[in-house]
């Protein structure tokens, strides 16, 4: 059986973050420059699915480094509801992989009348998105066939860390950025496939995150629904004790993403309570041995740990759907370009 696109276009993420840090090296110098000269006052994101989780991952990355709020509107408000923003003085970031979806355009417009400066993380750069905003950050991930993104998933996410290195001009997301390339590598030969094989007939499941880790596992979760028609939902560790726990049982799978920062302890605690519940835990981390170890590049920085459990983590589901008797590249009801209002 020839692999899925899925697969493979997952495969070039590293080739795909080193292109893209090189050819937007100019434009996030000068708009890192540009923000530190005229600070905003907060950060407004607008994106759906996969690229509304990277943005969770960048409004994290953003908040924790440079202390400014970063709120996710919803693109309805003008689509919809024709409602007027007051964003003066912030900063909008638009994100869309097409950047064709109505919604989207429609909210832009309305920020730019509203007064923020209007950044796009995009990737189709003809597209009508690509040419409304402010300043483009092309995503460089060039065309993705698969209906579930993978590639371009990833160079969000590295956009988000991109732009938030040049703006706060911080060593240590500069250095995460300048070992994203190698790190992904390296996640790609990370083998998750036994915790995969245990899914093969599961009908719910857990995937658990924290700060940075959060988005990725709203990415993970949407994956499962999408490719495998698992009901899988994501959860911050500070959550899912609350409400969700009433659904663990005994064999319940559960995935946990170690955050890798000041988050660890917490999360390790709440992989241990459900453990204790008689969950099926799979952790992805090097924190202490709760239920089955997912493999993980060792010494990986906290801001690429994200990136680096949702690459190793692609390297499996679609042989995971293939078990299941479906087709990771095209699964039912869904289109590669959504155009919602």
């Amino acid at each position: 059986m020839p692999e899925a696109l899925l697969t493979s276009e997952a495969a070039e993420a590293a080739l795909v973050a080193e292109r893209q840090i090189m050819g937007n090296a100019v434009v996030m110098a000068e708009l890192g420059e540009r923000l530190r000269r005229q600070r905003p006052a907060f950060v407004a994101s607008c994106a759906r699915g996969s690229s509304d989780h990277a943005a969770t991952y960048g409004k994290y990355l953003i908040e924790r480094t440079l202390g400014l709020p970063v709120a996710s509107l919803g693109p309805s408000l003008a689509s919809v509801y024709g409602g007027k923003l007051d964003l003066s003085g912030a900063l909008f970031i638009a994100v869309s992989q097409s950047g064709h979806s109505p919604d989207a355009l429609r909210l832009t417009e309305a920020a730019k009348r509203g007064g923020a400066l209007v950044v796009g993380l995009v990737n189709d750069e003809a597209s009508p998105l690509a040419g409304l905003v402010d300043v483009l950050v092309p995503l460089r991930a060039g065309p993705e066939k698969s209906v579930a993104a993978t590639k371009s998933f990833l160079a969000t996410c590295i956009a988000f860390l991109h732009l938030t290195a040049a703006w706060s001009q911080d060593e240590a997301l500069v250095a995460a950025l300048e070992q994203a390339p190698r790190r992904l590598t390296e996640a790609g030969d990370c083998d998750w496939s036994p915790m995969f094989a245990g899914l093969k007939d599961a009908a719910s499941l857990y995937v658990i995150g924290r700060g940075l880790g959060l988005g990725i596992a709203q990415e993970m979760a949407l994956k499962f629904k999408e490719t495998c028609r698992i009901h899988a939902e994501a959860f911050s560790a500070a959550e899912v004790l609350h409400g969700p726990l009433a659904l663990v049982g005994l064999g319940f799978p559960a995935i946990v993403l170690d955050p890798a920062d000041e988050g660890r302890d917490s999360t390790l605690s709440v992989a241990t309570a459900l453990a204790r519940f008689g969950a099926e835990v799979a952790y992805a981390g090097h924190g202490r041995n709760v239920g089955t170890a997912l493999p993980m590049p060792s010494n990986v920085s906290p801001a690429l740990a994200p990136l680096v459990q949702a690459r190793a983590f692609y390297g499996g589901i679609a042989a995971l759907a293939v078990a299941r008797g479906l087709d990771p590249d095209n699964p039912p009801h869904l289109n590669k370009v959504t155009r919602t209002l």
